[in-house]
C-alpha cells in the first residue's frame, strides 16, 4: 500500500485540533473556574484568557494548515499549563483502567509536538513557511 505522509498529518491536525476545540468552546460561557485556580496558584486572573489562543484559535490555525508550528507551540504551553494547575498530582499515577493519569492530555501534548517537528503538510491552507 502507497503511503501518504499528508494524508496522515491531515488526519493528526483534524484530530488534536478538533478536540481541543470542544474543550475552548465549552470555555465560552465563562473562566472562573480557571481564573480561581490561578489566582489560587498567586497568578494573575487575566491570564486566564490565554484559553481562548490555546483552546480555540490555535486549534483553528492547526485545523486548516496556517502556522502550524508556531500554533503547535501555544497549543503545548496550554496543554502544560493545564497539566501543571489542575493536574500535577496526577502525572506519576494509574487511573482506575490501569491508563496513565493524564493521557487524554498527554495525546494532546505529543500530538502536538509531533505537528511542531513535521508542519501541516501539504494538504494545509500554508506550507511554504518556516513556522506552517
Amino acid at each position: 500500500m502507497k503511503r501518504n505522509v499528508d494524508f496522515g498529518l491531515l488526519v493528526l491536525r483534524l484530530s488534536v485540533g478538533i478536540l481541543m476545540l470542544f474543550h475552548g468552546l465549552a470555555k465560552l460561557s465563562g473562566l472562573g473556574f480557571i481564573k480561581g485556580m490561578l489566582t489560587e496558584a498567586g497568578l494573575p486572573a487575566f491570564i486566564a484568557y490565554g484559553v481562548y489562543l490555546g483552546e480555540i484559535v490555535a486549534p483553528l490555525l492547526i485545523i486548516i494548515g496556517f502556522r502550524t508550528r508556531l500554533a503547535s507551540v501555544v497549543y503545548i504551553i496550554n496543554v502544560l499549563v493545564a497539566i501543571l494547575l489542575v493536574h500535577a498530582k496526577d502525572i506519576f499515577t494509574l487511573n482506575q483502567h490501569g491508563g496513565w493519569g493524564i493521557e487524554l492530555l498527554g495525546l494532546y501534548f505529543f500530538g502536538a509536538v509531533a505537528l511542531f517537528f513535521t508542519g501541516a503538510g501539504r494538504l494545509s491552507v500554508s506550507s511554504g513557511q518556516k513556522w506552517d
